[in-house]
């Protein structure tokens, strides 16, 4: 009776031990369903254009990104090969909707972007879906809970000495 218990005591932290290993929700996907990469973050607010940068946390990207908390605008200015900047905000919304404001500068330029955006690779990139199929999928690496790297149209890092990132921007209060 008692090599029983031992066993039986052995598989249950063994299975404790497992099931903490196991992926959490927004990893885990029945194959009929949605791949878990579309899980999407509640929203933290409109940004309003006198949003504010705050300090950065470059602590690494979480593996498996929580979606639910990284809801947020983003901001900075992106190179640009014939003018001195694109003033860039993009809103991910709660409802898994986004939205892109470019500005070019000295050109007074403006495009409006909206579709749909997803999480893949575990958390460590942001793929924005355009509503207009005339646009192409913009890819942003997750580089920590407050900055995206944007990426080129393979998804790979832009090989360059020119900054690509985004900061969260929190909204005044």
């Amino acid at each position: 009776m008692t090599h029983r218990t031992l066993i039986t005591a052995t598989l249950c932290a063994l299975a404790l031990a497992l099931a903490g290993c196991k992926p959490s929700g927004s990893d885990a996907a029945p194959a009929d369903t949605a791949p878990a990469e579309t899980a999407v973050a509640p929203a933290q607010g409109d940004a309003a254009p006198t949003d504010v940068l705050r300090e950065v946390d470059n602590s690494p990207a979480p593996e498996g990104l929580d979606v639910r908390a990284f809801a947020g605008s983003f901001s900075g200015t992106l190179p640009c090969a014939d003018c001195p900047g694109i003033d860039s905000t993009v809103e991910l919304k709660g409802d898994g909707s986004y939205a892109v404001h470019d500005v070019y500068r000295e050109r007074g330029a403006r495009s409006d972007t909206t579709g749909t955006w997803t999480v893949e690779q575990a958390g460590k990139r942001i793929r924005l879906d355009p509503n207009s199929k005339d646009e192409q999928d913009r890819l942003y690496e997750v580089v920590s809970n407050d900055e995206l790297r944007m990426l080129d149209g393979d998804g790979k890092a832009i090989e360059s000495g020119l900054d690509y990132g985004l900061r969260r921007v929190m909204p005044a209060r």
